[in-house]
């Protein structure tokens, strides 16, 4: 029997509200009390809906959260337990038939450290923005000058890739991952979390779950 190959040679995943059922930035804001976390919300959605640049709203989410050790260590946690099901059993196979699996994401990079060693994935699958904290595990800064505090950041960042030796699929559900649509050969919206009539709308795919996705990908 000739083995079904894979539509596509790379995956790109974003990862809150995607491969996560989760903002990863509004999990943290909680931690400051119900009028930060309300006001953290509102830009989040604003700002994945398209409705505000990223890079607006980046910096002042970041400057009202300030993250510490402690912080991002429970988030990582989170990320973990919130994987939405199938998604990991996906990448799993996706590996296995031998698609390159890259995580695209506007997220913290410590924090989601313990979702890619979850996944079996080496530190080079892992796109993210950097922070650093002090000698006391206080936040400190963030990587002002990473392309994905930007709208544009995904595009330039899968555009930088090298080539993939076949087609390439980006997934995600915001605005930002809409936006890289000219630097992958499709874009698949993803909907189980979170769905975006905007987002839809510039879809090559849509994706409700992880077995619909699964059927893009022609995984077994």
């Amino acid at each position: 029997m000739n083995r079904v190959r894979p539509r596509f040679a790379r995956l790109l995943l974003d990862v809150d509200s995607t491969l996560c059922a989760l903002e990863g930035i509004d999990q943290l804001a909680r931690a400051q009390g119900a009028a930060v976390a309300a006001r953290v919300a509102a830009l989040t959605e604003r700002a994945m809906a398209g409705e505000l640049p990223l890079e607006r709203v980046y910096a002042r989410r970041l400057a009202l959260v300030r993250p510490d050790a402690a912080a991002l260590a429970r988030l990582g946690k989170l990320y973990v337990r919130r994987l939405v099901p199938g998604m990991a059993r996906l990448v799993a196979d996706a590996r296995r038939a031998g698609v390159e699996v890259v995580l695209l994401s506007g997220g913290l990079r410590p924090a989601l450290l313990p979702l890619l060693e979850r996944l079996g994935l080496p530190g080079s699958a892992l796109f993210a923005v950097d922070v650093e904290l002090d000698a006391h595990g206080r936040f400190a800064r963030f990587d002002r000058r990473s392309p994905l505090v930007r709208s544009d950041g995904k595009r330039e960042v899968a555009a930088r890739l090298a080539p993939a030796g076949g087609k390439s699929l980006l997934v995600g559900d915001g605005a930002s991952d809409a936006a890289a649509r000219p630097a992958v050969d499709a874009f698949c919206a993803f909907t189980a979390v979170a769905s975006r009539p905007k987002v839809v709308a510039r879809a090559d795919h849509v994706a409700r779950d992880a077995t619909a996705l699964r059927r893009l990908l022609r995984l077994r």
